[in-house]
C-alpha cells in the first residue's frame, strides 16, 4: 500500500508518500480500506517532535487519527464486524494511508444519511467531546456551554452535539466570517475575540461549562466568567500550557479545572467512549440535528497542502485526505 510518512521532525515537507507493507488485523482488529482520513492537529505535533528516522519509518510514524472506509479483513475473534461493513473508526496512528488495522471495538457504523468521505470527520471530533465536555465536563441539558475556537473540528461539533443536548451555546472565532458562519449555524452567543474581549462580554453569563485548547491567560480569565461549580476543560494550551491562576477563584466557586488526551487512552476507555457515542450521539444524526462540517479535501499524495491549511487556521471545520 503506499502511505503518508514523517520522515524527520520539520514543516510539512518532511511528510512523504511512500510503499509500505498493508498491516495484517490482529486477533480483534479488522483491517480498513481507507475512503477518507481526518486531518488534526495531534498530527502536527506529532510531526514536529518526530526524531529522525530512515526511509523504512516504522509504520507508527504514519499519521492520522480517524478513518472511513471497508472492512475487508477479520481478526480471528472478531464477531461484532463483517467483510463489506461501511465503518468510521478512532485509531492511535496510521490514518494517512490505503489500510489500517483498528480494534473492532473503536469501529462505528457509518450513521445513516452521511456519506463514506464525510465520515472521516466524525470520530475524532465526536469521541474529544463526548469524553471532555460529557464525561469530564458533565454537560447537562439546560447548562451553558463555551468553546472557543468554535470554528475547528471540536468546535463545530461540540457545540451541535450541546445544541442538541438541549444546552445554550457560546463560542469565540477570529474573524466576521467565522462569527457569522456560528450564528447560521445555530450558536446561540458568538463573539469575535479579536474585536471583543469574552471574559468582558459574557462576565454576567455564569457559564457551566467551558472547553478550551488556548490555555495561557485565557486560563484565569475561563475561571472568573465560570458559575457556580462551573468546569473547565483543557484539551489543548496552543497559546501557552504554563499558566497563572487565582486559586482563590476555583475555592470560591467551587470550581472544577481538568482536561485530558484523548490519544493515549486505553483501549478500553476508547470502547467504552465508542458505546456510549453510538448510544448518546449516533440517533443525533438519524434527527440531523448534527452532522460533519467538511471544509476541504486533498488527495492523500497532498497530505503536506492538508496540513499547511489547518496550520493556517483558515478553515471552518475538517479538512480530510480522500484515497481513490
Amino acid at each position: 500500500m503506499q502511505a503518508i510518512h514523517i520522515t524527520k521532525s520539520g514543516g510539512p515537507e518532511v511528510l512523504e508518500l511512500q510503499d509500505t507493507p498493508t498491516p495484517k488485523p490482529e486477533s480483534h482488529q479488522v483491517l480498513i480500506k481507507i475512503k477518507a482520513a481526518g486531518i488534526n492537529r495531534s498530527d502536527i505535533i506529532t510531526r514536529e517532535n518526530t526524531n529522525t528516522y530512515g526511509k523504512n519509518s516504522p509504520t507508527s510514524l504514519i499519521p492520522g487519527l480517524e478513518v472511513s472506509g471497508e472492512v475487508i479483513e477479520l481478526g480471528a475473534a472478531v464477531t461484532d464486524k463483517k467483510v463489506g461493513d461501511l465503518v468510521c473508526a478512532l485509531i492511535a496512528d496510521g490514518g494517512y494511508a490505503e489500510f489500517v488495522a483498528v480494534e473492532s471495538s473503536h469501529c462505528l457504523p457509518i450513521p445513516e444519511g452521511i456519506n463514506l468521505i464525510d465520515a472521516a470527520a466524525i470520530p475524532e471530533t465526536v469521541f474529544t467531546v463526548w469524553f471532555n465536555i460529557f464525561h469530564h465536563g458533565n454537560l447537562k441539558p439546560g447548562e451553558k456551554l463555551l468553546i472557543h475556537g468554535g470554528t475547528s473540528g471540536i468546535g463545530t461539533m461540540g457545540l451541535q452535539m450541546a445544541k442538541a443536548w438541549g444546552c445554550e451555546t457560546y463560542a469565540t472565532a477570529g474573524t466576521d466570517d467565522k462569527v457569522a458562519y456560528l450564528k447560521n449555524m445555530g450558536v446561540d452567543k458568538v463573539i469575535n475575540y479579536k474585536k471583543e474581549s469574552f471574559e468582558n462580554i459574557w462576565k454576567d453569563e455564569k457559564i457551566d461549562v467551558i472547553l478550551d485548547m488556548v490555555g495561557g491567560d485565557y486560563t484565569q480569565k475561563n475561571l472568573t466568567i465560570l458559575n457556580q461549580k462551573g468546569r473547565l476543560v483543557y484539551i489543548n494550551g496552543m497559546n501557552s500550557m504554563d499558566v497563572n491562576i487565582n486559586l482563590r477563584t476555583i475555592m470560591a466557586k467551587n470550581l472544577v479545572l481538568t482536561g485530558s488526551f484523548l490519544k493515549p487512552q486505553p483501549a478500553e476507555v476508547k470502547t467504552r467512549i465508542a458505546k456510549e457515542v453510538q448510544e448518546n450521539i449516533w440517533p443525533m444524526f438519524l434527527s440531523k440535528e448534527i452532522q460533519p462540517v467538511v471544509y476541504k479535501t486533498f488527495p492523500l499524495a497532498q497530505a503536506a497542502d492538508a496540513q499547511r491549511l489547518m496550520e493556517s487556521s483558515e478553515h471552518i471545520g475538517k479538512i480530510l485526505l480522500v484515497n481513490d
